[in-house]
């Protein structure tokens, strides 16, 4: 059993940092809707507001983590040119995909939104962190700002759904292959 670097660095992104992030929305939404819930006399110990920053910086992070692997790693693999007269176009996967009319949407619409729509997630995510930092408990006498910071978490949702729908249906047509072999193990 092995696979190859770009492989690995793809699983990463994708299955490790990507779905980390997305697993964790539900705790975020629970996190800032309980502020709402408890009302303008909340009142949480040192160590819960402590852990309540840690979660949303962990997922802001997480965000970037998944977004900046995605751009400076893979994105290079995916947009590499062939050289002229390469016929097996499956070492280049943008040129794998525009290669036929049957799956030149896949980039032409796919990779296209997956690139654009995927940078909104950190800035969404690292806006949210900071409002419920600077505001913590009082976000529940703030019901604008509330929504407002629970409208960005579902949208950073929404965008990170879409970007990994693209991604995971990418990788499927068009592979990131490449780099060193790892083996994990011997059969």
């Amino acid at each position: 059993m092995e696979i190859s670097t770009r492989d690995l660095i793809t699983v990463l992104h994708g299955m490790g940092f990507g779905t980390l992030f997305m697993l964790a929305f539900s705790g975020a939404i629970g996190v800032i809707y309980a502020t709402a819930v408890a009302g303008p006399g909340w009142q949480v110990s040192r160590w819960d507001r402590r852990m309540f920053r840690f979660y949303l910086v962990s997922m802001a992070a997480l965000a970037w983590l998944t977004v900046l692997s995605g751009t400076y790693l893979i994105y290079p693999w995916y947009r590499a040119v062939p050289p002229a007269g390469t016929t097996d176009l499956s070492g280049y996967p943008r040129a794998l995909l525009v290669s036929s009319p049957r799956t030149a949407g896949w980039h032409e619409l796919g990779m296209e939104w997956k690139e654009h729509i995927a940078w909104f997630t950190p800035i969404a995510m690292t806006m949210v962190a900071y409002i419920f930092i600077t505001y913590g408990p009082q976000l529940a006498r703030h019901r604008t700002l509330r929504n407002a910071v629970l409208g960005f978490a579902a949208a950073a949702f929404l965008s990170t759904a879409v970007a990994g729908f693209f991604g995971a249906f990418l990788n499927k047509y068009a592979p990131v292959h490449g780099g060193a072999t790892i083996v994990l193990s011997r059969g």
